[in-house]
């Protein structure tokens, strides 16, 4: 199948879950178990393999041009399937072009520091893809439902007011603004797992003795937050959604379809950046041919 049939395929798929403008965004309109237009994983997976081998491609564009950015976040409840996502879907980049940063519990150094600084010194370089896993939206979840998160964030007082999200969304809004002006390509996920998903997985990984190590006492904790993760994960996507940065709320309880999604919107958002392979000039195709003659006519 050809590139472009491809891209239009992946476009199909991911479109229908992207929120560019967050005014009327409600979570309950989007389903954690849809699978769009597709009931089979076999071809979901076929999909996914094509739109891999494009992403590759793309990718060794974006590489070359040493022009663009591009960075992807990654948001989500525990057992959503981030860590799986990023695997397979970025499994033909190469990893020359791209790094993957997980965000865990600030240390003492980041505390000591506004709440961008941890993220901003892992943004990625021009050519490269930047993946965060977990990312400064954790500044307006965890740290929004658990608010004695914030008294450890040394922040002055008087500056710890009602307002202090609204403001928080504001920077957001601002910085994403600044990044995406200065060519960092910008496109971030919220996959949206359903709880009673999120507890077969948990389950899953107490009987499989190769997935305890990703299960822990917190988890299951965090489940008690569940009504108050879910409207701070709606009120974030209505405030921070915009069509430099837009959101997809990509359906999780079927990873094969979670995928290929993601998938398809990062290949639709490399294929609006027109990437190509540098030009070579008259000097540098003199250089070649010089280098050609030597390699030809030279000793053995």
């Amino acid at each position: 199948m050809k590139h472009g049939n491809i891209a239009k395929e992946a476009r199909e798929h991911a479109r229908p879950y992207c929120v560019s403008d967050g005014g009327k965004f409600r979570l309950k309109d989007f389903d954690p178990n849809d699978t769009g237009t597709l009931k089979s994983k076999e071809h979901a997976e076929g999909m996914l393999a094509r739109g891999v081998e494009l992403l590759s491609h793309l990718q060794e564009k974006l590489y070359a041009q040493d022009r663009w950015a591009v960075l992807l976040i990654f948001q989500a409840m525990d057992a959503a399937g981030k860590d799986g996502v990023i695997k397979h879907v970025m499994s033909g980049v190469n990893p020359q072009g791209c790094e993957v940063t997980s965000f865990k519990a600030p240390s003492e150094e980041e505390l000591d520091h506004d709440h961008l600084w941890r993220t901003n010194k892992h943004l990625p370089e021009r050519g490269r893809i930047g993946i965060f896993n977990r990312s400064y939206y954790e500044e307006v979840l965890v740290v929004r439902v658990h608010s004695e998160l914030l008294k450890r964030q040394k922040i002055p007082e008087q500056l710890v007011t009602k307002e202090i999200w609204e403001q928080r969304f504001e920077d957001i809004n601002c910085y994403e603004r600044y990044l995406t002006r200065n060519g960092i390509l910008i496109r971030k996920f919220f996959l949206h797992v359903s709880k009673k998903e999120q507890k077969k997985r948990f389950l899953e990984r107490l009987e499989d003795s190769k997935k305890n190590w990703k299960f822990s006492m917190a988890d299951v904790k965090e489940r008690g937050f569940w009504k108050d993760y879910q409207k701070s994960y709606e009120e974030m996507i209505q405030h921070t959604a915009t069509k430099h940065a837009p959101w997809y709320v990509v359906p999780a309880d079927n990873k094969w379809f979670t995928r290929l999604v993601v998938a398809g919107a990062i290949i639709d958002a490399l294929r609006e950046l027109d990437l190509s392979f540098p030009d070579v000039g008259k000097e540098k195709r003199k250089e070649l041919s010089a280098v050609r003659e030597v390699l030809l006519h030279g000793e053995e």
